[in-house]
C-alpha cells in the first residue's frame, strides 16, 4: 500500500519499501477543459544536484533532449517526451537506480514545466489531477505518491519533489512548489 504525501511531507524510501533499488518517477495530469488554441505539453524533468543545490554540469539536468544521466550506468532516464498527456495514468516517466547515481549527486529534483507557456497564454491554474508518484521498478508497486491539490494559476513551473541522501539512505520531500518563467527560472535556480 503506497504511502500519500501532503505538501511538504518527507519520507524515508528505506522505511516505506525496504531494500528498495531502482525506481519509476510517474508524473501525470489533466488539462481542464480550457481553449487556449494550443494544446498543453507539459514536460517532465529532473536535476541531479551536488550537496550545494547546484546542477553538478548540463549534462546533470534529464530532460526530453537529454535523456539520460552522464554517469556511466545511466543512473538517471527519461523515457521519453508525452505531447499531449492524454489518456490515463503517468504521461512522463523518470527512471533512477538508487544504487547506481554516483555519491557527488545528493538530491534529484523532479519537476514539470509547460513548454512555450508563455506565447500560448498557459499556466499550472488550467491543468488538474497533476501527481507524482514513487514506483518500486522491480515489483511494479507504487511506494510513495503526492497529489497536487494547490491551485497555481499564474505559475509555469512546478518543483513536484525532491528525491535525496540524508544518514546514508534516500527520502523523498514532496516539495508542490510553483514558479513564474517556466523552465527558465529553475535553470535559474540550479545553475
Amino acid at each position: 500500500m503506497a504511502i500519500t504525501l501532503t505538501k511538504g511531507q518527507r519520507v524515508s524510501l528505506e522505511k516505506v519499501a525496504p531494500g528498495l533499488t531502482e525506481v519509476f518517477v510517474g508524473l501525470g495530469w489533466d488539462v481542464k477543459a480550457v481553449d487556449t488554441g494550443y494544446d498543453f505539453d507539459l514536460d517532465a524533468s529532473a536535476f541531479m544536484l551536488n550537496s550545494n543545490d547546484k546542477l553538478i554540469s548540463n549534462n546533470h539536468f534529464i530532460f526530453y533532449n537529454n535523456l539520460t544521466s552522464p554517469d556511466q550506468s545511466k543512473s538517471v532516464q527519461h523515457t521519453g517526451d508525452n505531447l499531449t498527456g492524454v489518456g490515463d495514468g503517468d504521461d512522463e516517466v523518470i527512471k533512477i537506480n538508487l544504487q547506481k547515481v554516483p555519491t557527488d549527486v545528493q538530491k534529484i529534483v523532479i519537476t514539470v514545466t509547460i513548454h512555450e507557456a508563455a506565447q500560448r497564454s498557459q499556466n499550472f491554474g488550467q491543468v488538474q489531477n497533476a501527481f507524482v508518484r514513487v514506483v518500486n521498478a522491480q515489483t511494479s508497486q507504487e511506494v510513495v505518491r503526492y497529489d497536487l491539490v494547490e491551485d497555481y494559476s499564474i505559475e509555469t513551473a512546478l518543483i513536484m519533489a525532491e528525491i535525496y541522501r540524508k544518514d546514508g539512505e534516500w527520502r523523498l520531500n514532496a516539495v508542490g512548489s510553483g514558479y513564474q518563467g517556466g523552465l527558465k527560472a529553475l535553470l535559474d535556480r540550479y545553475s
